[in-house]
């Protein structure tokens, strides 16, 4: 019987802790017990939250300032307790987002460069809980929209711009975990009950419910893209599952595995581009990795990286912000308490080429939206817009065109030949025999009347992909402008040292 190994381009991932110089040290990191990530990043700043006497703060660093943080490295601390969770605005890397204990969710403004004294004073104060706020979430796709959890069991549904609730939604216990699917026209939650819930934020109404894990410890939930549901938790007998789910029917999953006998809970990082999920225990010292495939047994296990010293809890960054010239396909960043460091751990896929991965690199979400928040409101949905990963490329930049051949041939090929298409025939004697140009007869056409169509309007499909065409057009100018600032300061760097 022959043993058949499963094509995956995947299969080879390994993970690498950064160098020391890649690390965030000195920080000193949260001690709360919520089971949250207590940190957010995207290609500007890290942010983390930490210790602070008489109400809540978190820093926010440049995310190229690595090293040991200055002990009076400004702060935010706006909130008058803990702060419990943080989001940056996936529209606007300046933006970020943070709930706390005090009730109160607030939205902040930090400038290019990071803060240069500590920032008290928030963009916006959203207050609508009774209770503190463990969760907060931004919409995928609609500009300006945030979720909220707290434990009053409440979920709000904000429009930061107006400062005002969209939708609240009552739940039948303390909500864990909160997570919206691809284009953001539903949620997912799972709650103290060990139920999974399908909602629609717009109106609050349940769509699907049904028993999640049978442990009573806190259970996580991923929308995939596919619109199924990956789900973390534990077993009657407290060992650690995962499973997946499907999305109208929730009654039986589709895979349920045991992973470990370790009591922490699992964070999900989930990366839709190439369909891993990376999971996180709090207290481990291991990041175990998988892929899912559409075929049973659906998840497959593919390696474990392992640390020497256990992790409180991650964030990882977005794919704008990974090096796409050394192949790392996902980058997480792990808040190590003990020892009061942020390290980051590159997951990259070995290639002998240094061209750019067409397979490994698909389009990507980008930091534009696709819908404003009115249009959201009033109904319509929309799929995250994307950006060519290429665009972000720093490596070398293969000279082929598309269509297989290098730019110089493809112009040699292209060009006008200057030669007679047929050579003059060779004389006996040696000379060329002149041959009398061809006589070209001309036949005048009657002239035909010219006849102009009036122009039609465009219809609302049209005019759709006309607006579709026009956002993806901005996002690649946004990301060719990223990528040459990039360049630029390379080489005022270089010019520098020489």
């Amino acid at each position: 019987m022959s043993l058949v190994v499963r094509q995956s381009k995947f299969r080879h991932v390994f993970g690498t802790a950064g160098k020391k110089d890649t690390n965030f040290e000195s920080v000193r990191i949260t001690k709360n017990s919520w089971d949250s990530g207590f940190s957010s990043c995207n290609p500007k700043f890290i942010a983390v939250v930490t210790e602070a006497a008489g109400g809540g703060a978190f820093v926010c660093i440049p995310i190229e300032k690595t090293g040991r943080l200055d002990p009076t490295y400004p702060v935010v601390g706006g909130h008058s307790q803990a702060v419990l969770d943080l989001a940056w605005n996936p529209f606007n890397d300046n933006i970020i987002a943070s709930s706390s204990e005090d009730t109160t969710v607030k939205v902040w403004h930090i400038p290019d460069g990071g803060l240069k004294e500590n920032l008290i004073e928030p963009l916006v104060d959203l207050r609508g809980h009774q209770r503190r706020v463990g969760i907060i979430r931004w919409h995928p796709t609609a500009h300006n929209i945030l979720l909220s959890a707290g434990h009053d069991a409440l979920i709000v549904v904000w429009d930061i711009a107006r400062a005002d609730s969209i939708c609240e939604i009552e739940c039948a216990d303390l909500v864990w975990s909160i997570s919206w699917n691809y284009n953001g026209s539903l949620i997912a939650t799972t709650s103290k009950d060990k139920m999974i819930r399908v909602i629609n934020p717009r109106t609050g109404e349940l769509l699907v419910e049904a028993k999640g894990h049978e442990g009573s410890k806190p259970q996580m939930v991923e929308f995939l893209r596919d619109g199924s549901l990956f789900t973390t938790g534990f077993s009657r007998m407290s060992e650690r599952q995962y499973a997946v789910w499907e999305p109208g029917n929730l009654d039986t999953p589709k895979c349920l595995e045991a992973i470990d006998n370790s009591n922490g809970v699992m964070f999900i990082c989930y990366d839709g581009d190439t369909n891993m999920v990376y999971l996180v225990g709090k207290g481990d010292a291991l990041i175990k990795y998988f892929e899912i495939s559409e075929s049973p047994p659906y998840v497959h296990w593919i390696a474990n990286y392992g640390a020497s010293d256990s992790q409180r809890s991650c964030c990882f960054m977005p794919k704008r912000g990974l090096d796409i010239s050394s192949n790392e396909i996902f980058r997480i960043y792990r808040l190590v308490a003990a020892k009061n460091v942020v390290e980051r751990v590159s997951f990259t896929v070995p290639r002998k080429s240094e061209l750019f991965q067409d397979d490994l690199f698909p389009d990507a979400v980008g930091d534009v939206p696709a819908l404003e928040a009115d249009e959201w409101t009033e109904g319509r949905d929309a799929d995250p817009l994307l950006i060519d990963m290429r665009s972000l490329f720093t490596g070398v930049v293969h000279e082929k065109s598309a269509g297989g051949a290098s730019a110089k041939a493809k112009s040699m090929l292209m060009a006008k030949k200057t030669e007679p298409r047929d050579r003059p025939a060779a004389a006996a004697n040696g000379k060329s025999v002149e041959h009398p140009p061809p006589t070209v007869q001309t036949v005048a056409s009657p002239a035909a009347p010219v006849i102009t169509p009036s122009p039609q309007p465009p219809s609302s499909t049209e005019l759709e992909e006309l607006r579709d065409e026009l956002r993806r057009l901005r996002i690649t100018i946004r990301a060719h402008e990223k990528r040459l600032d990039a360049l630029e300061q390379q080489l005022s760097a270089g010019d520098g040292h020489m």
